[in-house]
């Protein structure tokens, strides 16, 4: 994956996970279908690269998702076209916008005729709704006959292969792939900052807390005026980047410990802590009181005029974008640099990564060649076609000398790699590490490289049977909305913390334990997979 971003040299990543998404109806093929669907191709020695078929003239249709720029259209991106040349396959794309894929695509599955042979699902089917609903073939057999690629990521990531296994040992999906340990969300702090007060990089929560206080009071960016917001993020990074301080995962809300037993963060005694600790900062207006709808933009606009001093965002931003906002930004020298986590109270000290599958691919029902469209997406998510999606075209947006490759300049132009089509959504791409640190600042790739063992894995992707779907279904949507808004009140003080073991015995009533126990169970089979 390659970033895009704000500015003419930003270039960072913007490629999100669709979720949400409902289907109904079907005919229930995929509680029973254990074969392939065949078609009437002449049978093709397939090698893993292209082409993918000898067959003149064919084709295939796929919906999925365009650009997350306006101005790039994927369907017809250099890059897109080569991997349809090099498989020798004419593809129909239907795309739709990421921001509103989820709301044109789940009708059409809802519907359930008239699919083209390949979708990218709108979220990960984790209840199995669309597989029970037999919309989409099981892919066993294609994996044994064709999975050239496929099965190499399996070796490379077995977790892959595990979360994408139903519990009847069935595959129905083809993954996209996301980076898990390496350019993840980090704290940030303005270096200029900490030398104007003296001050040395925070390792503890009791340090950053000290160091936002002096932010504040002290005047760091020098103008003789109290107008500095000492910490600025994103509402959404919030639980993110204090959560792990007190041991909890509460962005992906379940985490599983040492032993291997399965939590829910926001019905764990550290929250009651985690939630002082934030009100403490509220109080103090160490923590905006918009905090809750602070937006992208605004935390870029206080970076640049030097008005806050602490932000937290995925690590990418470090470099790409928030140090260039400063006119006199050395790429040599950082400004705002990431550091590594906070040690808390208790002595946790980690950061969050991702799940590798960012996204999937199903084969549809309706194709009448499964094969060739299995083919057609293992080619995709071969390592040929990788170096297509992470660097471009060779001698136009890279070199390669010895093996090492270099961006050139095109490579380096934001404009110019998106209209290529870099990192395409519409295609099974993976993120590329190598990629990420070519065209980052040195000291920032340096970095990465130290703050990954600090990286923690989230609760894996895991399929729910029948019973644990019904329960999560009908529990979850209510007690995620109570969660978020009783989180509201404790840290604003709306609500007091007094009624800390009101609101637990709330979530118990509203069959939180259930749901824990239902992915106890997901997490057991997962770990089994492995084995």
């Amino acid at each position: 994956m390659r970033f895009k971003g704000a500015g003419r040299k930003s270039v960072m990543a913007a490629i999100l996970a669709i979720s949400l998404a409902g289907c109904s109806g079907g005919t229930g093929a995929g509680n029973d279908a254990g074969s392939t669907p065949t078609s009437s191709e002449p049978a093709f020695n397939y090698t893993g690269a292209g082409p993918v078929t000898d067959q003149p003239d064919a084709k295939l249709s796929v919906l999925g998702t365009n650009a997350w720029t306006t101005n790039v259209d994927l369907s017809t991106a250099a890059i897109v076209k080569k991997i349809e040349s090099n498989a020798g396959v004419e593809v129909d794309w239907d795309l739709i916008p990421p921001q509103n894929y989820a709301d044109a695509v789940n009708p059409r599955l809802a519907a359930g005729t008239g699919l083209p042979d390949i979708v990218y699902l709108p979220d990960q089917d984790q209840l199995m709704k669309y597989i029970n609903s037999g919309l989409f073939i099981p892919i066993n057999e294609l994996v044994d006959k064709y999975g050239v690629n496929l099965k190499k990521i399996y070796e490379k990531s077995p977790s892959v292969k595990a979360s994408l296994t139903t519990p009847d040992g069935k595959m129905y999906y083809i993954p996209q792939q996301t980076l898990t340990r390496n350019y993840m969300p980090v704290f940030m702090i303005n270096q200029r900052w900490l030398k104007q007060l003296g001050l040395n990089e925070p390792t503890t929560l009791d340090e950053f807390t000290a160091m936002l206080r002096k932010f504040k009071t002290d005047d760091p960016n020098g103008n003789g005026q109290a107008d500095e917001i000492p910490l600025s993020m994103e509402s959404k990074f919030v639980s993110m980047a204090f959560g792990p301080v007190f041991g909890l995962d509460l962005s992906n809300q379940f985490y599983a410990d040492d032993q291997g037993k399965v939590h829910f963060s926001y019905y764990e005694p550290a929250y009651k802590e985690y939630l002082a600790y934030l009100n403490g900062l509220y109080k103090e207006g160490l923590l905006g009181v918009d905090y809750a709808s602070t937006t992208s933009d605004q935390v870029t606009s206080r970076i640049s005029q030097d008005v806050t001093g602490a932000t937290f965002n995925f690590s990418w931003y470090m470099s790409m974008v928030y140090s260039p906002l400063f006119k006199d930004y050395d790429p040599a020298e950082p400004i705002f640099k990431g550091i590594l986590p906070l040690k808390g109270p208790h002595g946790d000290q980690f950061y969050v990564g991702r799940t590798p599958v960012s996204g999937i691919f199903g084969i549809t029902r309706d194709s009448k060649n499964p094969e060739l469209a299995f083919r057609f997406l293992d080619y995709a998510v071969s390592e040929e076609a990788q170096t297509y999606y992470t660097w471009g075209i060779k001698d136009d947006t890279y070199t390669e000398e010895n093996g090492v490759k270099t961006f050139t300049d095109k490579g380096k132009d934001n404009e110019y790699i998106q209209k290529l089509g870099i990192g395409p959504v519409n295609l099974p791409n993976i993120q590329s590490t190598d990629s990420a640190d070519s065209v980052v600042a040195e000291w920032h790739a340096k970095l990465d490289k130290e703050l990954e063992p600090y990286i923690r894995e989230p609760f894996p992707f895991v399929y729910a049977l029948p019973d644990e779907a019904s329960v999560e279904s009908m529990a979850m949507p209510d007690i995620t909305t109570y969660v978020e808004e009783m989180n509201f009140k404790f840290i604003s003080g709306d609500a007091s913390l007094d009624q800390f073991d009101s609101y637990i015995e709330t979530l118990k009533k509203m069959n939180i334990e259930q749901v824990i126990g239902g992915r106890q169970a997901q997490y057991d089979r997962y770990k089994a997979a492995q084995q």
